[in-house]
């Protein structure tokens, strides 16, 4: 999900908890267990989140697998959701934001007939309809929540109000006015619908769409509510299902590494797979090392680029930086420092000749 989108990064307590250890017993087993070292690793990791876990201790858990010094994600899941959560490691971090502006697609399940205070089914139930909408009337309504629709945001979400989030004021019995926004919706589809009340849709959305509010909505207008029953998020920007890796997948590649068996870094996709939409630039190797040190270049000549705007800049065919290209002149915004392992190497970068 982008900022906001489908985003209550709420019910933490739905989380998988160990037992709590006796006074001392956990400490002691820490101090027998040697942390591994940090290491710089660079890439994306496409998660196919499992229903259950939080995407922050997804995160938690894929930078542990890599011993990943810095690691983040690009659009939260809840934990009713799974599909596919981007994880950023090392210096794909500074990529994240193109990420989030990207378009997602979602399949998701609504359950006819009740309306819950989270807007899914781990909510209390607030309202309750013995109506059920057939599928022509579904149908009909779709057109409605397609393209730039207004849309006010779940009250379980993780917009701040006055510095604290609206999940947390929801936790503790606050309503809060939370104002409409517009959202842009580019497909909603009726995927299939069945007797005993639920549909299944396929949408595809901008940065900022809740799902959750357009299950609610439906049902409001339809005049039964609903609530999401299943959700399942297949495309983040450049990241398809075809991208995604199975957590249980994930974990046996890195213990057969472990052994010598296998390679962490076919898990890994380029940074640069996040720029897609981003034009390159290729600079010879005087130039990148002005880039690299934060020196802007002119260009000059007839091959000169005539274009204007953000621009990834390569060298001898490595991503090297993210900077502003206008009027003759490259300005460096963000440098790249691809020393570690890399998905392009499959080895440390810094061992390359």
């Amino acid at each position: 999900m982008g900022v906001g989108e489908f985003s209550s990064a709420t019910r933490q307590t739905s989380e998988v908890r160990h037992p709590t250890p006796q006074a001392g017993e956990g400490r002691k087993k820490q101090n027998n267990q040697p942390r591994r070292d940090r290491r710089d690793v660079h890439g994306w990791v496409i998660l196919d989140k499992p229903i259950g876990m939080t995407s922050t201790h997804a995160v938690a858990v894929v930078k542990r697998l890599f011993s990943a010094k810095r690691a983040g994600h690009a659009g939260t899941l809840d934990p009713l959701a799974s599909g596919g959560l981007p994880i950023a490691l090392g210096e794909a971090t500074k990529t994240v934001p193109f990420v989030m502006d990207g378009r997602k697609r979602y399949r998701f399940t609504v359950q006819w007939g009740e309306e819950r205070d989270t807007d899914d089914s781990e909510g209390r139930v607030t309202s309750t309809s013995a109506n059920r909408p057939d599928a022509d009337a579904v149908r009909a309504l779709l057109p409605r929540f397609t393209g730039t629709i207004e849309q006010t945001p779940p009250q379980y979400s993780a917009i701040k109000i006055q510095g604290e989030r609206a999940y947390d004021l929801a936790r503790d019995g606050e309503t809060v006015a939370l104002q409409p926004r517009q959202v842009e919706i580019h497909q909603l589809t009726l995927v299939e619908h069945t007797d005993d009340g639920r549909s299944a849709f396929e949408a595809e959305c901008g940065k900022g769409t809740y799902v959750r509010a357009l299950a609610r909505d439906m049902g409001r207008i339809l005049g039964c509510y609903g609530h999401i029953s299943s959700l399942r998020r297949t495309l983040v920007g450049p990241f398809g299902e075809a991208d995604m890796i199975p957590l249980e997948e994930l974990e046996a590649l890195c213990n057969r590494a472990a052994s010598g068996e296998g390679n962490l870094a076919d898990a890994l996709l380029p940074v640069e797979t996040a720029l897609d939409d981003i034009p390159a630039l290729a600079v010879t190797r005087a130039d990148a090392a002005r880039l690299h040190r934060g020196q802007a270049v002119l260009l000059r000549g007839r091959d000169a680029p005539q274009s204007s705007g953000v621009v990834y800049v390569t060298v001898a065919g490595r991503l090297l930086a993210l900077a502003e290209l206008g009027h003759g002149e490259l300005i460096p915004k963000r440098v790249f420092n691809l020393t570690g392992l890399t998905a392009s190497s499959g080895r440390n970068e810094n061992e390359r000749g």
